[in-house]
């Protein structure tokens, strides 16, 4: 079974406002997909339903607010009722889903006013009613919330251009902020190189480019040390980094402790049934098969996230490798950019890598649990990587703090800010006034649409000292 939802949305005027005192009229688009469209459609609707603050509607030229949604939900497997199948891979039995759906809200303009990454719950006896549920749950909460927060620009007198480059890590969702925020102006052009975080840096150190990309606050730091002051790093969206697998037949996820990915990484764990990762994961029949490692080839924020998470929890991996842009691998063969590890952990049977993710979700790999400060193991998703956020915010007044293995309950350890990097003095007023105004519209209306695709919005103390941060632009 599979459901292939198409995205159905256009993004383009001010920022929406909602409070919970009107009910707003709402129109429910057909989820196009392969099979279950109607079914689908149906469980949304009735969810709805309940909710006090909506009124449905049955076109959306009536709408206040229109729902849609985008992704993919398929059936990673079967979770056989005989406990002795181990690894092999049943066709009967509970089945197992994977994948994502992306939902956005948008009003009667077409902005989007609020996005949901949905992701299959664990076995769920109706995976339709299931996404229904999750979604229409925070839905009402975000209607019941409110959010008024707006940036509106004036539009330039001249056609600008803005050229940036760096980390692969949020390329999804710049691209689709670059995309929506021209369509809203039309005299602002954003050209993008995802070519990962050094390069992009360098470019950007070099003059080549107006902005850059990083997911690591140092990036600058480790290539040109003095010349910070030069630069403001702005955090634009909140990612995590999740470690990816291919093991066929495996329908239940790999739990990962800090030694075992160290382990691994450093080349010293060498197959899947060893008693480390046995151990973590005991009601799994892991295979007597040889790991295969897939690691950035690139300098990269995504390699550096997780290079530090391995120096925070690990001494060993501290002191034989220790943490940056591109470490210096132990072993393992190499990738360019996160969709290239996705790609190749894909094609290699017993690899694992790393990748951001999103990519993990478009790409159908596996991703693993990771055991936290807490002891938990904890799975990537929306949740997880604001509880990690909440904890790591904690006591700490500015931008600049990690929130890599953040303490408390519920906190995903790889999470990390991924930044946007502007020169501090730009001397051309229409280049300043125009990517000043890019940037302002991020941390308003840009945020409703980052969750869509995985990544958490900027919580508002942060979007509040950042709103001070481009102030200082010049």
């Amino acid at each position: 079974m599979v459901l292939a939802f198409c995205c159905l949305f256009q993004v383009s005027a001010p920022a929406w406002q909602a409070g919970p005192a009107k009910a707003k009229r709402l129109y429910v688009e057909t989820f196009a997909t392969k099979t279950g469209a109607e079914e689908l459609q149906k469980d949304v609707t009735a969810e709805l339903r309940k909710l006090s603050a909506v009124s449905l509607v049955s076109d959306a030229a009536s709408a206040d607010l229109i729902l849609g949604g985008g992704g993919e939900v398929w059936v990673r497997g079967y979770r056989s009722f005989s406990p002795r199948s181990h690894m092999k891979l049943p066709t009967n039995g509970t089945p197992v889903y994977g994948g994502y759906l992306s939902v956005e809200l948008r009003n009667r303009d077409g902005v989007t006013v609020w996005s949901y990454l949905a992701t299959p719950g664990a076995a769920p006896a109706d995976i339709s009613k299931e996404l229904a549920k999750n979604i229409a749950k925070h839905l009402v909460e975000a209607l019941n919330t409110g959010d008024t927060a707006s940036f509106p620009e004036p539009m330039p007198e001249a056609m600008v251009v803005l050229n940036g480059a760096g980390a692969t890590f949020p390329y999804p969702v710049y691209s689709k902020w670059f995309t929506n925020y021209r369509r809203q102006n039309m005299e602002v052009e954003i050209d993008y190189e995802p070519i990962g975080s050094e390069a992009g840096i360098r470019k950007l150190l070099a003059g080549g480019v107006d902005f850059g990309a990083s997911d690591s606050r140092e990036a600058i730091h480790e290539i040109a040390p003095g010349r910070e002051g030069e630069y403001v790093f702005l955090p634009s969206v909140v990612g995590a980094v999740v470690p990816i697998v291919n093991l066929p037949g495996l329908t239940r996820n790999i739990a990962f402790t800090p030694e075992a990915l160290a382990g691994i990484f450093l080349g010293k764990i060498r197959k899947w049934n060893d008693p480390v990762l046995q151990k973590a994961n005991p009601r799994l029949h892991l295979p007597d098969l040889d790991i295969a490692v897939v690691h950035r080839s690139d300098g990269s924020g995504t390699s550096y996230a997780w290079s530090d998470y391995l120096s925070k929890t690990s001494p060993e991996w501290k002191k034989e490798v220790g943490f940056g842009l591109n470490p210096k691998w132990p072993t393992g063969r190499a990738a360019a950019g996160n969709d290239g590890v996705a790609k190749l952990v894909k094609e290699l049977g017993g690899s694992i890598g790393y990748v951001e993710y999103i990519y993990a979700l478009q790409n159908h790999v596996s991703y693993g649990t990771v055991r936290n400060r807490n002891r938990e193991f904890v799975e990537a998703s929306l949740e997880s990587i604001a509880a990690a956020v909440s904890h790591a915010a904690e006591n700490h007044d500015d931008l600049n703090f990690s929130i890599v293995d953040a303490p408390g309950a519920g906190s995903y350890p790889i999470a990390s800010f991924t930044w946007i990097v502007v020169p501090t003095h730009v001397p051309q007023e229409a280049k300043r006034g125009a990517i000043t105004a890019f940037l302002r519209w991020t941390i308003g209306p840009g945020q409703k649409q980052a969750a869509a695709l995985g990544y958490l919005a900027l919580p508002k103390e942060i979007a509040g000292m950042e709103a001070d941060a481009i102030a200082t632009i010049h």
